[in-house]
């Protein structure tokens, strides 16, 4: 009796070994209790922004509204400048709108916005813009109040062909107090004015900018939204 407590005392106390390897599978590596443990290192995004990668920082959104009258070229800035598939809202014209929707001065437009343009463009790295393109007709004028909501300014496209048709335009962000620039989209065949001969012939305050820019380019679609980003500081730094 006491060999067999003795024996069972010996095998208690003895080391525990390491279980046995299977056949065919190889050890597994320990890891070392006295080496630190390393995270991952996260693979960086191909063509992503600095303050994409960096977590610690946040970029500043702003909302930008483009209004306008009817083919004024609204669709075009948004096209021009975003760096996103641009969200577009086009319907084909039909014989329906001929008593609605001059053609005079656009006899190639083929489609109409019927609720907004959408797209995207980050500035300077920490600011993006994201620019709602609203519908020039009459009839779609009652989606203005949702698209302006929460916007800092906003930009009115002018053709000097036609300046009558951006009147709505501005005496709506005349009455709720948007910051606005204009923006005259200048194009190919007409005669080129200048911006205090166009403020004048809108009578429009003084400290309202006027630019002359081609919605086509890019370069001055970017110069026209800095212009609006530094009027909405101005009338509104905080």
């Amino acid at each position: 009796m006491d060999s067999v407590v003795s024996d069972a005392t010996a095998v208690s106390e003895s080391p525990v070994e390491a279980p046995a390897v299977a056949a065919g599978i190889p050890a597994q590596p320990q890891a070392d209790p006295h080496e630190p443990e390393h995270e991952p290192e996260a693979d960086a995004e191909d063509g992503a922004q600095d303050w994409q990668l960096d977590h610690t920082r946040a970029p500043i959104a702003t909302k930008i509204v483009v209004a306008g009258g009817f083919g004024v070229g609204k669709t075009t800035f948004v096209r021009a400048v975003s760096e996103i598939t641009p969200l577009q809202t086009e319907a084909l014209m039909t014989r329906a709108s001929e008593d609605t929707d001059d053609l005079t001065s656009t006899p190639d437009k083929l489609t109409t916005t019927v609720a907004m343009d959408f797209g995207r463009i980050t500035l300077d790295n920490d600011l993006v813009l994201y620019v709602f393109g609203t519908p020039g007709q009459q009839r779609f004028w009652f989606m203005w109040d949702d698209l302006v909501r929460g916007a800092i300014g906003a930009i009115v496209l002018a053709d000097t062909r036609r300046l009558t048709d951006c009147f709505p335009a501005l005496d709506y962000f005349e009455s709720c107090g948007l910051p606005y620039i204009v923006a005259v989209n200048h194009f190919e065949g007409t005669e080129r004015f200048e911006p205090e001969d166009v403020r004048e012939a809108l009578t429009v305050s003084p400290d309202v900018p006027v630019v002359i820019m081609d919605a086509r380019k890019r370069y001055s679609v970017v110069e026209t939204l800095l212009s609006m980003v530094a009027h909405a500081l101005e009338a509104s730094p905080e």
